[in-house]
């Protein structure tokens, strides 16, 4: 199995477009940072952008990209101090490389619209995100008006953290699970 060194992930043109039936605090939150947070944690692109990886294997190895889905890809093998393009056959778990070294494989991944339970999985991360808007980043607070009425709120300090598991949204992805 070959090793991957080194993977650069263009950020896309655009994401995909904000799901309907947020709320209005959730939907005036910044739909690419929620979208980066699901990307971070899936392999499953569905904008198209260029992403750039350098593996090193053994002849008649196989690899498997770890983000899709793979579109159009060129190779490249480092041989004598510079790139010189091969072509890479398809293996039964993906490419396989033609003979030892270090490749790289410039690749456009990402095509599609996202699913249904990527679509809630957004509302669910952004919906969380959005609660409680003027304690965000608090960890504790209290409240007291003279004895009649009191109010105290903790929140762990990985509130934003572990916001896609706490949400939800985390379950919802979990066939999408960038692998590591």
């Amino acid at each position: 199995m070959a090793d991957l060194l080194q993977e650069i992930e263009e950020t896309p043109a655009s994401y995909p477009a904000t799901p309907s039936g947020l709320s209005t605090p959730a939907a005036a939150l910044d739909a690419e940072m929620i979208w980066e947070r699901i990307e971070a944690y899936t392999r499953t692109r569905h904008t198209a952008r260029e992403v750039v990886w350098t593996i090193e294997g053994g002849e008649g190895e196989d690899w498997q990209a770890p983000l899709s889905p793979l579109g159009f890809y060129t190779a490249e093998k480092w041989e004598s101090g510079a790139w010189v393009s091969v072509t890479l056959a398809d293996g039964p778990v993906g490419l396989c490389l033609p003979s030892d070294g270090v490749f790289k494989i410039t690749a456009q991944v990402g095509a599609g619209d996202p699913p249904k339970a990527v679509s809630e999985a957004f509302r669910r991360l952004a919906e969380y995100m959005a609660d409680e808007t003027d304690r965000a980043g608090v960890s504790s607070y209290s409240v007291n008006m003279g004895g009649a009425i009191q109010e105290t709120y903790q929140r762990s300090a990985a509130h934003a953290a572990r916001a896609l598991q706490n949400s939800g949204a985390a379950d919802l992805l979990r066939p999408y699970r960038r692998q590591k």
